[in-house]
């Protein structure tokens, strides 16, 4: 995290050109001078930074290869030390000269392959020590508990009250589980952050509420459609034999109607905005409820990967919605938003190992085990941070976004290390939120950030 610290906040200076107002290696004036501004004492801050990460990176270097380390995991961290002393250099030449373009790419560049080098020897040092026989591959099904049976009247259906009233909340309530709102405040601030970073600060409210309106509209469709194609398989797990179409308390006819309710008014919403808003709309809707529920899902342990795709697509949207194109800054962002889904999904697919491999999904932990799903999660979080550091050098963000980054990082870090030495269902659920808080607080940084400027 120091390394990734040194990255965002060197990007920062860049964009915002703090580095001109020391201008001199390895202090400002003619090299030896103080600063003598806010912005100046910051680039200073960072030179010095650099020196103590840089040291803590030889120590782990050294004590990898004292310590009789893999050889892959030296060949990391050796990677990471020899690139140190060339970043370091770039670095020096980028100040010194105000060079852009090439050389600032490459001073990037060789920072994220520092920090992947890290990355890597951390989660092949966790695989081996952390490892254990009983995080194999789900292989015996019938050894599973079964799951338990959800609250039900003696002709096997659920008890609804009598009352209207009570019957009335407890139907529209079951309609409202059907639209899987727990999904909608993190997709909306997706949507959101992609037309913030296209519209800045100059957002129209109508845009804003009309693509919102269509968001949650296509979520609730999307989730509906889902939970009418798993309803057999809902029955088979502890987490979702609780579901409508599961206990029947709504029928497949209504659901799949109510599905297409929401499809329709989505639609509309989106088609207000412009047209192609329109199509990634009923695209989000087609991906999640076929290909990802039918397709993927059932069939290859890759589903939560590809799957990804649909939860990005609400930054396409966000950005189509202002400038009615597929720009480079929304596909960027869609990018975090892809590799932030398998560090966060298989989270959860460690908590409910057993309930995926009761309902024959190929889930990570249940096909490849679960040492080998921490190690992926560790894998998809380097890459994530990577993709938000690539976004702040893209789009110009400000401060906060890159404290936002590093402080929510680095506890998302914590607990993802946290579960590979605990190896239990909490940590797996100390992880899956974290993976929350990263997220959400990183969009309300885009958000703020640019609107901001």
């Amino acid at each position: 995290m120091g390394v990734y610290l040194l990255l965002l906040v060197g990007t920062t200076i860049a964009v915002t050109d703090a580095a001109e107002t020391c201008a001199a290696w390895p202090a400002c004036g003619g090299g030896s001078a103080l600063p003598t501004t806010v912005a100046g004492t910051l680039v200073i801050g960072h030179r010095l930074a650099a020196v103590v990460v840089g040291l803590l990176v030889l120590a782990a270097g050294i004590a990898a290869w004292r310590s009789g380390r893999s050889r892959r995991v030296r060949a990391a961290l050796g990677i990471s030390m020899l690139c140190y002393p060339a970043q370091a250099a770039l670095g020096a030449v980028v100040a010194t000269t105000g060079a852009s373009g090439t050389l600032s790419t490459a001073h990037l560049f060789v920072g994220m392959v520092i920090f992947g080098g890290l990355v890597a020897a951390l989660a092949w040092t966790l695989e081996v020590e952390t490892g254990h026989p009983s995080d194999a591959p789900v292989t015996d099904l019938d050894a599973l508990s079964s799951p338990e049976a959800p609250p039900s009247s003696d002709a096997g259906r659920p008890t609804l009250p009598d009352a209207p009233v009570a019957r009335f909340r407890a139907v529209s309530g079951a309609y409202l589980r059907l639209t899987k709102p727990r999904l909608m405040w993190l997709l909306c601030l997706v949507a959101s952050a992609g037309m913030a970073l296209a519209a800045g600060p100059t957002l129209e409210p109508r845009t804003v509420a009309l693509t919102l309106l269509g968001g949650v509209l296509s979520i609730g469709a999307s989730g509906t459609f889902n939970h009418v194609l798993e309803r057999d398989v809902d029955r088979r797990m502890n987490r979702t034999s609780d579901r409508p179409l599961a206990t029947d308390v709504v029928s497949v006819r209504n659901a799949v109607a109510f599905g297409c309710l929401l499809t329709v008014g989505s639609l509309v919403a989106f088609a207000a905005v412009n047209p192609l808003v329109a199509v990634l709309g009923f695209v989000a809707i087609v991906f999640y409820s076929v290909i990802y529920t039918l397709v993927l899902k059932p069939n290859t342990v890759q589903n939560t990967v590809i799957g990804g795709a649909a939860g990005a697509l609400p930054a396409l949207i966000g950005w189509a919605a202002v400038t009615g194109s597929v720009g480079l800054g929304g596909l960027v962002l869609a990018t975090v938003i892809f590799l932030w889904t398998p560090a966060h999904f298989y989270n959860l697919a460690l908590a409910y190992k057993d309930d995926y491999a009761r309902g024959g999904f190929p889930m990570m932990p249940v096909v490849r085990g679960e040492t080998e799903t921490r190690k992926h999660i560790l894998w998809w979080l380097g890459a994530t941070l990577v993709g938000a550091g690539v976004l702040a050098t893209w789009e110009s963000l400000g401060w906060l976004y890159v404290l936002t980054t590093v402080v929510l990082g680095a506890a998302f870090l914590w607990a993802v290390v946290r579960l590979h030495v605990d190896r239990t269902e909490s940590a797996a659920f100390r992880a899956f939120h974290a993976s929350n808080a990263y997220l959400g607080a990183l969009l309300l940084a885009v958000v703020v950030d640019t609107l901001a400027l």
